[in-house]
């Protein structure tokens, strides 16, 4: 296969592309930087690799499929607190630590949060009445300010704490004047809460995290993974889960009567994370294919969550499925740390929507979305909606 297709079918957003349907379970790829890796399309396949200590999360050792280094360079091992591209040990010692700090009690709080910033927002977009931008009025700030209640940014500081944060995880070039301002914004920002909670602890994840022996770096890079890691694909999701609900007859109704189940059908359809990659660190044999030392896989989440071995009927939305089987969160010991975190956002957006707003259509005609088959995955930055 030359290069990792991107190109959607015509009028199915949210499927796929074709090139990787119906390929081998593990197939060679071409890599943009001339080395040859491999593929994996397979629910089983794409799980054994994430499962495998033989292969590593590291960065300087990955071969991307998209936005490596045009100079040809590898990409730079990852800052102390960026677990997302560490093995272990040093990546259990991190995700041990934030782990601690996703309590029940911790959970219910934040619970009780989402569903005051959601009704908040609902309230707002019904006041300004049709029609709205969605992603505007209500995607980016159910997660921004859910991230703010996460990591305890003071109420004061969250404007343009939100703003710069919605920057960072934007379709932006990071070589952009104002992506470059938010990111030093931020940068310094950061630092400065560390310090803040580390003087005066209140209740909040990064105050608790300023009790264990994490430097004032690593706190620092660990609060920026958290809010990437939680704000931009919880955002997107809201997104296109809502655009899905004004173009599946049902949806709405499964969503505000059968919840929990019909948000796990929409993350195995919509898989917001399309891919994630893998480097062998020794030899390894997969599916009858030997994988030398070095080489790159290229781990499929969205095929392997339309695998047709594994779900009827993948390519429809069935929101009385059941919960089990996707990979939508990843697999393995990189398994996203936050997805209680999502499910409950997404739980409480989703069926507010439905239950408040259940005439949603789009305000434009769905052709004229922007980015319907181009692109890693359909993210529009706009979603006009009326009621």
């Amino acid at each position: 296969m030359t290069l990792l297709p991107m190109k959607r079918p015509a009028g199915r957003p949210f499927d796929p592309p074709v090139e990787l349907r119906g390929v081998e379970p593990l197939a060679r790829m071409d890599y943009g930087s001339g080395k040859t890796g491999w593929v994996a399309t397979s629910r089983a396949t794409v799980r054994a690799v994430l499962a495998d200590p033989r292969f590593s999360a590291r960065y300087e050792l990955l071969d991307l499929p998209i936005g490596m280094p045009p100079d040809g360079s590898t990409l730079p091992p990852a800052s102390p607190g960026d677990l997302t591209g560490l093995d272990a040990p040093e990546h259990t010692r991190y995700r041990r630590l934030l782990t601690g700090q996703f309590t029940v009690r911790r959970m219910r709080q934040l619970t009780d949060r989402v569903e005051q910033i959601v009704a908040e927002n609902l309230a707002a977009m019904r006041r300004k009445g049709p029609p709205v931008d969605l992603v505007e009025a209500f995607a980016k700030p159910v997660p921004t300010q859910t991230i703010c209640e996460l990591l305890g940014v003071p109420y004061e500081d969250r404007e343009q704490f939100a703003r710069n944060a919605v920057i960072l995880v934007s379709n932006v070039d990071p070589s952009s004047t104002g992506a470059a301002t938010a990111a030093a914004e931020f940068g310094e920002y950061v630092g400065r809460l560390v310090q803040a909670k580390r003087a005066e602890p209140t209740d909040d994840l990064l105050s608790g995290l300023t009790t264990t022996d994490l430097d004032d770096t690593e706190l620092a890079t660990l609060a920026g993974v958290l809010l990437s890691a939680g704000l931009a694909t919880t955002l997107h999701m809201i997104t296109v889960g809502a655009l899905a609900m004004t173009l599946t007859p049902g949806l709405v109704g499964a969503m505000r009567d059968d919840t929990e189940n019909t948000v796990e059908e929409l993350l195995r359809y919509m898989s917001i994370v399309p891919f994630t990659v893998r480097a062998a660190l020794e030899d390894v044999t997969v599916d009858g294919e030997l994988i030398k030392a070095g080489e790159t896989v290229t781990l499929s989440l969205h095929t392997a969550n339309r695998d047709s071995e594994v779900f009827d009927d993948p390519d429809s939305i069935v929101a009385d499925r059941g919960k089990g089987g996707h990979v939508a969160f990843g697999h393995g010991i990189h398994q996203c740390l936050g997805q209680q975190l999502a499910r409950v956002e997404l739980g409480v957006a989703f069926r507010a929507l439905a239950t408040e707003f259940p005439t949603l259509q789009l305000a434009v005609p769905f052709e004229s979305l922007p980015g319907l088959e181009d692109g890693v995955s359909f993210n529009p930055a706009e979603l006009p909606v009326t009621w």
